[in-house]
């Protein structure tokens, strides 16, 4: 399984772990920037791996920025994706059992490391479980 990882500035040093966790545990990563942390435009990596995921070049994906907030929206902007912002391994759960999120969003300033090693854990282990929350998904796409 590929996953395209990516974040801002305030990312850099925790996207780091989250590449090294991926690997630990066999996954294969793309890291699709930034590399310093230098200032950098969120929705500009954002929108790297929200594309990756949407092409099929990527099948999963991992964004962070300083809340979250600002990758999970500008991925969120792209057809095709249900990008999560998620704060702990319950959330990343429910995320993938009832949204079927394909992009996983941190907050680099206020997760730790443990917290998202543990979302991680649940979030790959996870299974959309369709039934009720397939015909909600379906609403969610884009309909203009």
């Amino acid at each position: 399984m590929k996953i395209a990882v990516g974040s801002d500035h305030a990312g850099v040093e925790l996207k780091k772990t989250v590449i090294a966790w991926l690997e630990k545990n066999g996954y294969e990563s793309e890291d699709m920037g930034p590399y310093t942390e230098e200032s950098v435009d969120y929705p500009d990596y954002a929108q790297k791996v929200a594309l990756s995921v949407a092409g099929g070049l990527s099948d999963q994906g991992i964004l962070l920025c300083g809340t979250g907030i600002g990758v999970s929206i500008a991925a969120n902007k792209i057809k095709g994706i249900r990008a999560a912002l998620v704060f702990n391994p319950e959330f990343a759960t429910l995320a993938r059992q009832h949204n079927n999120a394909n992009i996983i969003c941190f907050s680099a300033r206020f997760t730790d490391e443990d917290t998202i090693e543990k979302s991680l854990r649940n979030w790959f282990t996870a299974d959309f479980e369709g039934g009720r929350h397939e015909r909600r998904v379906n609403k969610i796409e884009p309909c203009c």
